[in-house]
């Protein structure tokens, strides 16, 4: 983009987020590919192609503005070396239909944010342009589920009668080891935490069965044994509430143990989503005024970055990580400086 007849070069935050969508939808292409080459419900497919076009589409877009500005273009993820399409179903059209839901949900979030972000006009309007063509496929995914009764709604709570305020510390602090009933933000983010660790366990259980380094599928187990703590953790806040919890997915996922996405990919992939809690968490301690949910989301959050780095070694050892954009360093270029 030119303004007066000079170039306005990308700001840090702009060039930073191009390069992790553009690893972002290429993972998506392959596995949406893989889900649009396994799907059989005829209205979940439509949903999976429209996913798969946005992606795409994604993609050339952000090529070109890289190309644009001289600067290197991901490697990304490819079909032909990180997904099987000749593989058998992993998952069931019920789950990835849940799964797109999420994701959009999660797009929707991002893109707003990266709109923040963007000074340059070209930019901006590139993500405000991904922002509503995500709220249309969150509004698709929405809708379908609703119509198959699928969609797993957060636990309602009795209408206020009259407005109160807040009259003790109670409301913040444990009092004796008792506690007061859940806000309505607590609850929402409690089943919605607990919702995206049960999508994300039933994820990795794909993973860990058609994953071929063994540290790899370690990695993934481990990964079980966290989500599932997590879960038990937030349905035993729910509980203590008497409100409901929502499903887990493990009747979704196949028996296929063959070959289907690279190990590359589902590292990635899993990196995003501990990335994801990291923040969700994060934005829940904010929302929760009581004081054993803060602490336990800052003990949560705790256990999720230290595997997460796990996972980072895995990638860095097997050269999967992609460096991303980065100051320049002085201290080393002054160094090869000086021994000239």
């Amino acid at each position: 983009m030119e303004e007066k007849g000079k170039q306005i070069r990308l700001t840090a935050g702009e060039i930073g987020q191009l390069w992790i969508q553009y690893l972002n939808d290429s993972s998506s292409i392959c596995i949406l590919s893989f889900f649009l080459e396994k799907a059989e419900d005829v209205e979940i497919k439509p949903i999976i192609k429209f996913a798969l076009e946005l992606s795409k589409s994604h993609i050339q877009k952000i090529t070109a503005i890289l190309t644009e500005e001289k600067s290197v273009v991901p490697n990304g993820f490819r079909i032909e070396e990180d997904v099987n399409l000749t593989a058998p179903r992993l998952y069931s059209d019920s789950f990835v239909l849940n799964f797109i839901n999420q994701m959009s949900k999660v797009g929707l979030t991002t893109y707003a944010g990266s709109v923040g972000i963007s000074v340059r006009s070209d930019i901006k309007s590139y993500y405000m342009d991904c922002l509503t063509e995500t709220m249309q496929l969150y509004d698709k995914s929405t809708e379908l589920l609703l119509t198959k009764g699928l969609y797993i709604r957060s636990p309602s709570l009795p209408n206020l009668e009259k407005v109160e305020f807040v009259k003790k510390q109670w409301f913040m602090l444990d009092v004796f080891g008792e506690k007061r009933p859940l806000v309505a933000a607590e609850v929402d983010y409690l089943f919605a935490n607990m919702q995206r660790n049960a999508l994300g366990v039933a994820a990795l259980t794909g993973f860990s069965q058609v994953a071929k380094d063994k540290n790899v599928k370690q990695f993934f187990l481990k990964g079980l044994e966290v989500g599932n703590k997590h879960i038990r953790l937030f349905r035993g806040k729910l509980e203590e509430s008497k409100l409901p919890a929502p499903m887990s997915w493990d009747s979704e996922i196949t028996n296929s143990t063959t070959h289907t996405f690279s190990d590359k990919l589902m590292m990635f992939f899993t990196s995003g989503l501990i990335s994801l809690s990291v923040g969700f968490y994060g934005t829940a301690v904010s929302l929760s005024p009581r004081g054993d949910l803060t602490a336990l989301y800052n003990r949560l959050s705790l256990e999720v970055q230290m595997y997460a780095e796990d996972g980072a070694n895995i990638m860095i050892n097997n050269r999967w990580l992609e460096q991303p954009p980065m100051a320049y360093d002085r201290d080393e270029l002054i160094r090869k400086k000086n021994q000239l």
